[in-house]
């Protein structure tokens, strides 16, 4: 049974990538999708600790690094699309005339 939610960690991180390329023309999507990267590597972690039977303490420090990412993607966000006006990656294109 276990087996079967690690497949399924797998092959969620694995639609995460193939959304994030899809979405690749939008950052608020982009930023969507690495998250959701990160949410199913969590899971698959939490799986494969509970397997183990180790400390889980390295869960809380990964779970720390995903928010403090998450957050400083979203103000990066904020900051583009207050300089652009939009959240298009074209837009930070530095060759336009």
């Amino acid at each position: 049974m276990i087996n079967l939610y690690m497949y399924m960690m797998v092959f969620m991180y694995f639609l995460g990538v193939m959304s994030m390329i899809s979405f690749s023309k939008n950052v608020l999507l982009m930023l969507l999708s690495l998250e959701f990267i990160c949410l199913c590597l969590f899971g698959y972690m939490c799986i494969y600790m509970l397997i183990l039977d180790s400390e889980r303490y390295f869960l809380l420090y990964y779970l720390t690094f995903c928010v403090c990412e998450g957050s400083m993607g979203l103000s990066l966000l904020i900051k583009m699309i207050r300089y652009y006006g939009n959240d298009y990656i074209n837009s930070l294109s530095s060759l336009k005339c």
